[in-house]
């Protein structure tokens, strides 16, 4: 059987999901295609298995055409529903949603899609985001509906030894732009450098082709205003496999992965830092809390509340053995509850449920 995913661009944690997922298919005897849209670098990461790049009627008409798909999710973008119908493809379309932003901002898009998404969708996909679930069942209750966790391959992407790092790293990773809430890991970065370690290192990680321009120029002008210049490295499009290394050094070094998202989908960044016994400080964005226990498997702060989050950053620094609790619990967590072998009987069970003659 072969199966195709649909995206806007091959960058973040959609381009990890489509890689990790279609491994995880493989055993499961389906062969897995990606179509995206464009590409505005050179792609990153390695991906086995066709990986179609354009937006053309025609070429994807000739796609379709070649992979005689029995199913195509296509993620976020609902107005590619009716073209897939109009261009022949008898199979089942699935609607998938990875993140929308804001609450509000979901619940327009939904409404904006709405005829779209009911008139040619066979299913809604979803990670177990609460707010999206409870968005769908409102929007669409006559819909069929599939919620499951992202799957995470922590045998592949895991813990490596390695030197440790003189001083403490706190990372932030997103793009520049609003809902990833950089300027309040700035903040929050200024705060423990005066209040628990001037030698603290920050390491922003992101892909600044997807950043939004006038938020660019306000973040330059807040790292000087803050000066935050000898502290702060900025690391763009930093190989996903390399990550792991990053990851490591961070929970070894002593600082932590440090998330300030509003809202979120079910965030990979999340997951691999937890495969890399790297601790996690965030928000509640909601679609974290499948992977994030407080004191369990990483730590919460309220959002806007920048003291509390360098509380809570002190506690998970200095209290070693809340800190080593947390570093393993989290492995434990991600290896269990996200295992590719466990996205690959959820993934079937929902193409049986559809009537693919899986």
């Amino acid at each position: 059987m072969n199966i195709l995913f649909v995206f806007y661009i091959p960058s973040g944690g959609v381009e990890t999901l489509n890689r990790q997922r279609c491994a995880a298919l493989k055993s499961f005897n389906i062969n897995s295609h990606c179509l995206y849209y464009e590409k505005r670098r050179d792609i990153v990461n390695h991906f086995d298995g066709p990986c179609f790049i354009g937006k053309d009627p025609k070429m994807i008409k000739k796609v379709l055409d070649n992979g005689q798909y029995s199913a195509i999710v296509i993620i976020s973008d609902f107005r590619m529903l009716p073209l897939f119908r109009s261009l022949g493809f008898k199979g089942k379309l699935i609607f998938e949603i990875q993140g929308l932003g804001a609450k509000d901002q979901a619940r327009a898009f939904l409404l904006d899609g709405y005829s779209e998404i009911k008139n040619h969708s066979d299913a809604l996909l979803n990670p177990n985001t609460p707010h999206i679930v409870q968005l769908l069942d409102e929007l669409f209750p006559d819909k069929a509906k599939f919620h499951f966790n992202n799957c995470f391959d922590s045998k592949q992407f895991s813990y490596q030894v390695l030197p440790r790092p003189p001083h403490p790293i706190v990372a932030w990773i997103g793009r520049i732009e609003d809902n990833k809430n950089w300027k309040e890991f700035l903040h929050i970065g200024h705060q423990l450098l005066h209040q628990i370690n001037p030698h603290i290192q920050l390491y922003m990680f992101e892909d600044p082709t997807l950043s939004v321009p006038s938020e660019r120029i306000e973040f330059e002008k807040m790292i000087l205003n803050l000066d935050l210049t000898k502290n702060l490295s900025i690391l763009p499009n930093v190989p996903n496999a390399k990550m792991a290394e990053f990851f490591s050094k961070i929970g070894d070094s002593g600082g932590f992965l440090c998330s300030t998202s509003k809202v979120e989908g079910a965030p990979y960044s999340v997951l691999e830092a937890l495969s890399c016994r790297c601790p996690i400080l965030t928000t509640d964005s909601d679609g974290v809390r499948s992977s994030i226990i407080h004191n369990k498997t990483g730590k919460y702060y309220s959002l806007g509340n920048v003291q509390e989050a360098v509380n809570e950053a002190k506690e998970l620094m200095t209290n070693l053995k809340l800190r080593d609790y947390i570093r393993s619990n989290g492995l434990i967590h991600v290896r269990k509850n996200f295992s590719p072998e466990q996205y690959g009987q959820h993934f079937t069970e929902m193409l049986r449920a559809l009537d693919t003659n899986l």
